[in-house]
């Protein structure tokens, strides 16, 4: 058995965790320097402060709360994934993910450009059709109408599936089937690559982008979608071959969003050390008798 010598003192107790940043991912745009969320429509939100949400919810949170897009933190991590493998990229690059729903990103030499409204980059309700189906956006025809997980799992005729077995359990079903070769789940990724080739026809329009980034189950399934996609890009490619933009496939999976995360908040203390908060001081320790 071990002793204590007289007057020695008692060990300190740990520091407890210190909090510098958090930031909270959000399936909507995010406004600039004030980060209201604008609209999350499978939230039912409008105009939302979900920072000030937040903070009223953790009142002994030492560090700021930042609210960013899920979708655009994503971009930022994907990107730098590629960076590390040596890819190069060119000054402009886009990036579409597909999960729960879709959704995506604009990247400027390496940083997420939001746009003046945080809609920079909102290529899931890009309208790719006059008369297509109602979105909840208030649009016709967006894409997310074509290529999100429900519209998939109809064309597929999985949409019973989905009801009675759920959403996630459907889309692993699509993935057995597809891997099986089924014709109706291959035909369905077909059609899901013809619609986000016109997509990326009006993206590349807009923004010169130089590299599009697929991710989600995009990336899962580019074997699926690259059908499709070549024949809609087919006659562009065509008429100016050097000025079509490189498609590369997002290789972090899950774990893009929360990467894209920790970067931007990184970022945000090493822009800036003094936001960090002085850090509670460590217990005095209490000498024995």
């Amino acid at each position: 058995m071990g002793c204590r010598r007289r007057g020695q003192g008692t060990p300190a107790p740990p520091r407890r965790p210190h909090l510098a940043q958090l930031a909270v991912t959000m399936a909507g745009p995010v406004v600039g320097s004030s980060q209201l969320v604008a609209a999350a429509i499978d939230f039912g939100w409008r105009t939302t402060d979900l920072r000030a949400l937040v903070a009223a919810e953790l009142p002994l949170l030492d560090g700021p709360v930042d609210v960013v897009n899920d979708a655009k933190m994503a971009a930022l991590a994907e990107y730098h994934a590629l960076v590390a493998e040596g890819v190069e990229h060119p000054d402009t690059v886009a990036y579409i993910k597909a999960d729960t729903g879709v959704g995506g990103g604009l990247l400027v030499n390496g940083r997420v450009h939001s746009g003046s409204h945080g809609m920079a980059g909102e290529i899931g309700h890009l309208p790719i059709a006059l008369n297509g189906p109602n979105c909840l956006c208030g649009s016709r025809g967006c894409l997310a109408m074509y290529i999100g997980p429900e519209s998939l799992l109809h064309t597929a005729g999985l949409d019973r599936f989905a009801e009675t077995d759920g959403g996630e359990a459907a889309l692993a079903k699509l993935d057995r089937q597809l891997r099986a070769g089924d014709a109706d789940a291959v035909a369905a990724l077909e059609t899901a690559g013809h619609a986000l080739g016109a997509a990326l026809l009006g993206v590349v329009g807009v923004t010169d982008a130089g590299e599009i980034i697929l991710g989600g189950y995009l990336a899962t399934w580019g074997e699926w979608l690259r059908p499709g996609l070549d024949a809609r890009l087919a006659g562009r490619r065509a008429l100016a071959p050097d000025m079509q933009p490189l498609i590369t496939f997002g290789v972090l999976g899950a774990e893009a969003t929360l990467r894209g995360a920790f970067q931007t908040c990184r970022d945000a203390l090493l822009d800036d050390p003094t936001s960090v908060p002085t850090a509670p001081a460590a217990p005095v320790a209490t000498p024995l008798p």
